[in-house]
């Protein structure tokens, strides 16, 4: 066999090292450059951007070229484009002669893919580095189309200033996209990367116009436009003073940026699924509003708008863009900044506690002066209503009844349900929170509040979906830009909340009292069906509202960034009326269905709300979730005995069972009557027993409504440096009545139908007994401190 000679293994080496070297003489990257942040509306249109990290303004590469763009700069700087591998022999060769003849550079002779290179490698121009050109440009060719390439030019040639690329120099200097300018306007933008120094507005224009209609002319010439055309686009004028881009949804730009890499995203450009209409509209409405609270020192609103069907966000204005003036702090994004809810959770308490077995829609609930270890919450307008079905309670946004519930529901459970379902700003234990979580003693996001209800709203739109079952991902946080990929169902037989108290809760919020001109009004001007709630925070620092509908949920924060509160910065007030004038922008629909499935016809007590039992007379039959079956009878209605003339209460001890009536009889513990008789004219008082009845055990005739047993209480200074007093409240069921007050086992008074006492016992533990004149005795004790204890609300 004969040996093959040592020079051509040698020339075959160099061969492969040649051709290797030539492979990967090419970046895997061509463009390391920042780019700018850029947000589109779902339709592909220009929402915010903002410059990139080393001050140019340079969008990613788009998915395409305007046409326009690409026979202008076709003619311009490279004709025989789609003809060539890279390198133009013809139009090299010519440059060189010019160039030879001239002494000097006249001529350059690059392809546009030579220019890609030497954009991407900024290296001096010698005759080496024109030669690497030419090389890394056919390598180039073998990797990239020709519509990529012109993409990458597009993208990266210099535009004048600190523009670069097509799409910026098009904002930046016409006001729109690229794809929407003239023949004029393109050929202008044409000519710039051949002569960036050209756009300096006042200078150079006549050396531009020139320019552009010379190439205007080529244009006509190669057949791209009819010299008519290109006639009328020469009378167009040039750039002038560059424009600010778009900054119509800047809080969501900058949450982007934020997130980029936690969501893998490649690109410095996303689609959104914002609606652009929808943004912009929204945008206009917020800027009325700021403009009428601004006069009250309130700075600062902003609202977001989920679709429920898609879990998409259709509107994301965060604050009322305003950066010419920094002290109102309109760069804070109030979507994502932890403030107090107020009553914004509070259906959510009822719709858990009806998901529980607590509670049934019209469950009556106390509605009392309420002292519980220290903590005394008060209803906004000061009153009280002795007892207020739930969903009243709701509705009203009764804080008493709230805190009630919540006791009764506890708070550690209701913070664990809180957590399931999406609410990540719970950083504190529960003890830390307490029953004030119900009325805003936490902070929430008004990104996990809407989202919380989307969830609620998701799940019920799917009931017949999955066929009456659950899918955990409904309560998967809405998604802000445009995701192809689609979660595996995972359906279950149990979730955070049922259909039916879903449906039930939104019923409940439908009834809310809604705002208008003089003050508050009932019928929504919309034929539009919507749940909604109001929230404000302690100290008036924060007013919320929102709503819902089988679509859309939408939610409204109206306050200040720094967390100062104002006057009259209240939910419905301030939030609520910009929450309809959102609703009135977006399409009408059908309302939920109901989950029939998932309710349960239940007999219900028609006074009390509770399920009705052997004494109830008033019996209604009502749709219920199926877990009211497991709450409690009716505990208010109670078989009396009366005498034959039923005007009096008798015992077997003073009468004769023959001449009893036994008459079913709605019966309030003494607190809650007496403050339900106030509003409620047709409830009926026990009658007295009859003289020489001696009753046992039974209903209590007395109650006292403050200070509960076990309470503390901390009596305050007067103005003048003196002790002050603490008025005691009692309320008996014969409004006739006497009760002796007894403090310490000493009397110290007797009080006649309004039964209301001011002491001004010291420092320690009291006993306090009423005795009225019948003997009926109440004893319990509270504690008064020396000094006022300090915690919260």
């Amino acid at each position: 066999m004969n040996k093959i000679p040592k020079a051509f293994l040698i020339s075959d080496l160099i061969c492969i090292v040649l051709l290797l070297t030539f492979l990967f003489s090419l970046p895997s990257k061509l463009f390391k450059t920042p780019t700018s942040f850029v947000i589109e509306a779902s339709n592909g249109k220009l929402l915010s951007a903002a410059i990139a990290s080393d001050g140019q303004w340079r969008f990613p590469v788009a998915d395409s070229v305007p046409v326009k763009f690409k026979d202008c700069i076709i003619a311009f700087e490279d004709k025989r484009f789609y003809n060539h591998f890279g390198v133009d022999i013809l139009a090299m060769s010519r440059a060189m002669r010019q160039n030879w003849r001239a002494k000097s550079v006249v001529s350059g002779g690059s392809t546009l893919t030579m220019q890609v290179i030497r954009l991407s490698r900024k290296q001096d121009r010698t005759v080496w580095q024109k030669l690497l050109e030419v090389i890394l440009a056919l390598r180039l060719e073998l990797k990239y189309s020709k519509a990529e390439i012109l993409g990458l030019y597009a993208a990266n040639a210099p535009f004048g200033s600190n523009v670069v690329g097509l799409e910026a120099a098009s904002w930046r200097y016409y006001g729109r996209d690229a794809k929407t300018l003239s023949w004029g306007e393109m050929a202008t933008l044409a000519v710039l990367p051949n002569s960036p120094s050209l756009v300096h507005p006042g200078k150079n224009s006549t050396r531009l116009i020139k320019k552009r209609n010379d190439l205007l002319d080529k244009l006509a010439q190669l057949h791209y436009i009819d010299q008519a055309t290109a006639n009328l686009s020469k009378l167009e004028p040039v750039p002038g003073k560059p424009m600010p881009l778009p900054q119509n949804a800047p809080h969501l730009l900058n949450r982007f940026k934020t997130e980029r890499v936690s969501l893998k995203i490649n690109s410095t450009r996303i689609t959104s699924t914002l609606d652009e209409n929808i943004q912009l509209k929204i945008n206009t409405i917020l800027k009325r509003y700021n403009n009428r609270y601004r006069a009250n020192d309130i700075n600062n609103i902003s609202a977001l708008v989920l679709d429920a069907r898609t879990g998409h966000v259709v509107s994301y204005v965060g604050n009322i863009y305003q950066p010419e003036n920094a002290d109102l702090q309109s760069h804070v994004d109030m979507i994502k900044a932890p403030r107090s809810p107020g009553s914004t959770l509070k259906p959510l308490l009822y719709a858990s506690m009806m998901n529980d077995g607590f509670i049934l829609p019209h469950t009556l609930i106390p509605d009392i002066p309420t002292q519980i270890a220290g903590y005394s919450p008060q209803n906004y307008d000061l009153g009280y209503d002795g007892a207020i079905a739930a969903d009243k309670a709701l509705s009203r946004s009764l804080n008493i009844p709230a805190v009630k519930m919540l006791q009764q529901y506890k708070y550690e459970r209701f913070y664990d349900k809180l957590k399931k379902l999406g609410i990540g700003t719970l950083n504190q234990p529960a003890d830390h929170y307490g029953l004030s979580l119900i009325l805003g003693g936490s902070e929430v996001t008004m990104w996990d509040l809407a989202n919380t209800y989307m969830g609620m709203v998701r799940t019920l739109n799917h009931f017949n979906t999955y066929k009456g079952l659950y899918n955990p991902d409904d309560y998967k946080p809405a998604t802000y830009f445009q995701n192809e990929s689609k979660d595996e169902k995972d359906e279950q037989r149990n979730s955070f909340l049922d259909h039916g108290s879903i449906w039930v809760t939104f019923n409940a919020m439908e009834e809310v009292m809604r705002p208008g001109d003089e003050g508050l009004w009932e019928q929504f001007s919309s034929s539009q069906r919507v749940a909604w709630k109001t929230g404000t925070s302690f100290g008036f620092r924060d007013a919320w509202a929102v709503g819902l509908t089988p679509n859309y949920v939408v939610c409204v924060w109206v306050g200040n960034a720094d967390g100062e509160g104002r006057p009259g910065l209240v939910g419905i007030e301030a939030a609520a009326p910009v929450l309809f004038d959102i609703f009135r922008l977006l399409p009408n629909g059908k309302w939920f269905e109901t989950p029939t499935t998932k309710l349960k016809k239940l007999k219900i007590c028609k006074q009390s709300g509770y399920k009705a039992g052997e004494y109830c007379t008033n019996v209604v039959e009502e749709l219920v979730p199926v877990s009211g079956e497991k709450t409690m009878v009716c505990p208010y209605h109670k078989l009396v005995h009366l005498d034959k003339t039923g005007t009096y209460r008798v015992t077997d001890q003073c009468e004769s069972v023959t001449n009893m009536q036994h008459k079913s009889w709605f019966i309030l513990p003494p607190a809650m009557e007496y403050y339900y008789k106030i509003k409620n004219s047709d409830y009926k008082n026990l009658p007295p027993f009859k003289e020489g009845c001696n009753p046992s055990g039974g209903n209590s005739v007395m109650e006292v409504i403050y200070p509960k047993n076990n309470a503390i209480v901390y009596i305050p200074l007067e103005l003048d440096g003196t002790r002050g007093k603490i008025v005691i409240n009692a309320a008996h069921r014969n409004s006739s009545s006497k009760i002796y007050w007894h403090i310490d086992n000493e009397y110290v008074a007797t009080t006649t139908n309004f039964h209301q006492l001011a002491i001004s016992p010291p420092p320690g533990k009291h006993t306090l007994t009423l005795v009225d004149e019948n003997g009926e005795r109440l004893v319990q004790v509270f504690t008064v401190l020396d000094k006022e204890k300090k915690g919260g609300r």
